[in-house]
């Protein structure tokens, strides 16, 4: 491929992704509209758990990448394996988002609980 094209095709495809975020938002606003939905409504609900969810991501695709750096010097091999460095940190991404799964899963059932609780000492 020719050097005077990659200037071009990055610059279309980030155009067609701009055009295509935008063109998606406004058929699903469009959408809402038809149902008698206000999409303004729905446009800023917080996540509670996101930074849970993204710092537990780092934190195990970090591991990933101490121990393939660990692994990889242990070994003392010639040549980099870059396939280890990629298959830890998304193991260690993955473990990272199965812990946080767990710790939203067990807000929830003790927030449920709470609920439950409450609602039969008023039955009483």
């Amino acid at each position: 491929m020719s050097p005077f094209l990659i200037p071009i095709l990055i610059s279309l495809g980030a155009f067609a992704m701009v055009f295509g975020i935008i063109y998606l938002k406004t058929r699903e606003n469009m959408a809402m509209i038809e149902k008698g939905m206000n999409p303004k409504q729905y446009a800023n609900l917080p996540a509670p758990y996101r930074s849970l969810k993204t710092g537990l991501l780092f934190f195990g695709a970090g591991l990933g990448l101490l121990a393939a750096f660990l692994i990889d010097n242990a070994l003392h091999t010639e040549h980099d394996n870059p396939a280890l460095y990629f298959a830890l940190i998304a193991i260690g991404g993955g473990l990272g988002l199965i812990i946080s799964y767990t710790i939203e899963k067990k807000e929830i059932m003790n927030r449920r609980e709470e609920v439950v609780s409450r609602r039969e000492r008023v039955l009483e």
